[in-house]
Parts: C-alpha cells; sequence; structure tokens
C-alpha cells in the first residue's frame, strides 16, 4: 500500500508504469499510421487500395478497441486495476510481436483487431489507479503526467517507423510492451477498489450506466467533451495532404511529419491544461477554453492561403495543443462515477472517443465528395465542437472531489 508520500508524489511507481503504458499505447496508434503504406504495398497492394485496404484496416483496429473498452473495463471494476494493466499489455504486445510477422491482409486485420483490444486497457487502468491513490489535492498532477508523457510515443513511432522496416518497427512495439510487463511488478491495487471489493456490493456492471436517466446522460456527456480532439487528429491532421492540396500548398505533405508535430503540440497542450487546472482549481473551465482555442485553431488552420508545407506542419503543431485537454477530460470521467464502476468508464469512454473516428471520417469523406475538403472539414468540425460545448455545460465540477463513494450515492456528492 502507497504511503502519505507516494499519494502525493506524481512521480510514483503507478503514475511512472501507467505513463509508459499510455507511452507504448501511442506509440502502436501513431505507428500503425506510419507504417500503414510500407506494410500494405509489402502485401501486394497499390495505388487506391492503399487507402481502401488501409481504412479496412484501421475500422479493425478501432472496433477492437471498441470491444477491448467494454471488456477491460468492466475487469477492472470486477477484478481489480492492476490486473488490466498485466492482461492488457500482454495481449497487445503478442499482437503487435505476431503483426510484424503477416503475409495477407485478413491475418493482418484480424491481429489489428486483436492489438486494438489489448491497447483499450492501457489508459483507463492507468488513470483509474492514479486517480484513486493519489490524494484529491494532487490527482491531477498525476494524470497530466501520464498523458503528456504517454503521447511521446507518437515521437518515436514516427522515427522508428521511418528509419526501420515496418516489421522490425511492429517487434520493437512488441517488445517494448513485454519489458514494461515485467517493469509493472510490484504495482500496488487501489485500496478504494479493495474496499469495494469487500464490501459485497456489485461492480462492473455496465448496463447501470443505462438504467438511469441522469447517469446515462452523465456518461453520454464525457464521450461528447472528447470529440473534438479526434476531430482535429483523426479529420485535420490524418487528411492534411488532401486537406493542404485544396489549401494550395505546392509541396507534398507527409502525414507521418502530420502526426508528430500534431502530438508533439497535445503533449505540451496537455502539460499545460493539467497545470492550469490545478492552478485554478477546476476542471471545466479549462475544458472550455481549450475547446475555444480549439475553435480558433481550427479556423486558422483551414482559412491558410497557400502556405508552405512548414506553415502546415506548425499549424498542426498549434492544432495539438489547442486540443491538448484530453488528460483532464479522462481525469473528469474518471472523478463523474463511483468506484464501483469508475474502472468501466474510464476505459470505455476514451475508446469510444477513439472509436467515433469511424463516423467522423466516413461524414468527412461523403461532405467532402459533395461540398469539397475544406467545406466537408468545417462542417463536421462545428458539430463536434458544439455537442462537446453542450455535454460540458452538463457536467459538474469535480475539482477536489473525493472519490471514495459508490455509483448510487453520485447524485449526491458534494465538491468539497
Amino acid at each position: 500500500m502507497m504511503n502519505k508520500q507516494q499519494k502525493t508524489n506524481p512521480f510514483n511507481i503507478i503514475v511512472i508504469v501507467s505513463a509508459l503504458g499510455y507511452f507504448v499505447d501511442i506509440y502502436d496508434l501513431i505507428l500503425f499510421s506510419v507504417v500503414r503504406k510500407s506494410s500494405l504495398e509489402f502485401l501486394g497492394f497499390s495505388g487506391a487500395q492503399l487507402m481502401e485496404k488501409g481504412v479496412y484496416l484501421l475500422n479493425y483496429q478501432m472496433a477492437g478497441m471498441l470491444v477491448g473498452g467494454i471488456l477491460w473495463g468492466i475487469w477492472g471494476d470486477k477484478k481489480g486495476r492492476v490486473s488490466v494493466l498485466f492482461g492488457s499489455i500482454l495481449m497487445y504486445s503478442l499482437a503487435n510481436i505476431a503483426n510484424g510477422l503477416v503475409t495477407d491482409i485478413d491475418t493482418y486485420a484480424l491481429l489489428r483487431f486483436f492489438a486494438g483490444i489489448g491497447l483499450a486497457g492501457e489508459l483507463g487502468a492507468g488513470i483509474t489507479l492514479v486517480s484513486e491513490t493519489m490524494t484529491k489535492e494532487r490527482r491531477g498532477y498525476g494524470t497530466m503526467l501520464v498523458v503528456s508523457f504517454g503521447v511521446m510515443g507518437a515521437i518515436l513511432a514516427a522515427y522508428i517507423g521511418n528509419h526501420f522496416l515496418w516489421q522490425t518497427s511492429y517487434f520493437i512495439g512488441g517488445g517494448l510492451g513485454l519489458l514494461l510487463l515485467v517493469m509493472r511488478i510490484g504495482v500496488y491495487e487501489s485500496s478504494m477498489f479493495e474496499h469495494t471489493k469487500s464490501s459485497g456490493k456489485s461492480r462492473g456492471n455496465f448496463l447501470k450506466l443505462f438504467t438511469s436517466s441522469k447517469r446515462f446522460f452523465r456518461y453520454l456527456y464525457c464521450i461528447l467533451i472528447g470529440l473534438p480532439i479526434w476531430f482535429v487528429i483523426g479529420i485535420l491532421v490524418i487528411f492534411s495532404p488532401e486537406i493542404a492540396e485544396k489549401l494550395g500548398v505546392s509541396e507534398p505533405l507527409n502525414a507521418g511529419n502530420s502526426v508528430m508535430y500534431c502530438y508533439l503540440g497535445l503533449g505540451l497542450g496537455d502539460l499545460l491544461s493539467g497545470l492550469f487546472s490545478q492552478y485554478f482549481k477546476s476542471r471545466k473551465k479549462i475544458v472550455l477554453a481549450y475547446l475555444l482555442m480549439t475553435v480558433i485553431a481550427v479556423l486558422l488552420f483551414l482559412m491558410q492561403d497557400h502556405p508552405s508545407a512548414s506553415q502546415m506542419y506548425l499549424m498542426c503543431f498549434v492544432l495539438g495543443i489547442a486540443a491538448g485537454y484530453w488528460a483532464i477530460f479522462i481525469t473528469m470521467a474518471s472523478e463523474q462515477f463511483g468506484t464501483d464502476i469508475r474502472s468501466t468508464v474510464t476505459t470505455t469512454v476514451p475508446n469510444f472517443v477513439r472509436g467515433a473516428v469511424i463516423p467522423l471520417t466516413l461524414s468527412f469523406q461523403y461532405l467532402k465528395n459533395h461540398y469539397g475538403a475544406i467545406e466537408g472539414a468545417v462542417i463536421v468540425g462545428v458539430v463536434s465542437i458544439v455537442l462537446a460545448l453542450w455535454a460540458l455545460s452538463g457536467l459538474k465540477e469535480t475539482y477536489g472531489r473525493d472519490l471514495a463513494f459508490h455509483e448510487d450515492e453520485a447524485e449526491n456528492i458534494q465538491i468539497s
């Protein structure tokens, strides 16, 4: 069990291993974007097939993350947060190593699905454990460090993917996961979870989120406030080469570089949003500020007139900073719900937001074909941000909330 000093120290072992877990999580997500083309060319695809099969693989991966989010979330509430940290990283590591051995597209898709399941448990279990083991005054620093360091996995993925064979890149990811598995030996379970477990109360009931309208909308709000983040990543940054062409960029844009610069911005944005949240003692005010900054950054990005490739990369960095409230977003979700269902919520919410990239990209592709890439991006962006602002207005402030409560008590909890 952690002592008082460890509960206030944001550099304790739980924060460190959770941050490394998210680092590996982001490494894999970005690595696939970097090696997608080379791996598909190795499998015999070319031209328009690269985009078609790339979307096919991405959808399998996201489907795995949606399934994994539910499975690991429920498991974390029933069996413990630490068990998820071990099980999810083991599945991810083995699947990723196998990814480097594929020789056909269907096996590749199946392994991306299992890799997605494995990755789905990392962030939610880590944030839940950090939130429950640190003091209510200091836990914001812990979750901030987990996310801020974790997004740096994108930089490593961009470097490895561009300098090594795609098979080797997957092997490295799997090896990092297995190394992290060994490092997690000795991590303590949350005392809040142990207390709830000993009380005999039901835990990990996913359907409970839908048995009360207030609880359902609280859950829905937590998901919706994260939509603009993945609009920025999944639309503006991933499709930056196509958008750049419409903006009049003469030189070709590398999507991998766009993603790398965006994640550099996300890391800085998450660090700053976490510090601001602690300083102003508020989650909601900081998320609102970042949503407004996202509006400005999106407009600046889409209103560029014949920018250079360097200017596009700079704007990807700016977009990342503006959308860098992922740490606060996940922390808010964790703080909104009781110990008996906290892991389920904290694990499913980010994966449902990631999964939202599917309807977001489908909507963008439809609108792009009918109205143009710029206009399509504007429409999808407006809808995403309006929904996020509406959702934020429906959530309670949770800074400083004591998390030792059962979900049935949630509506009566007062903020201290």
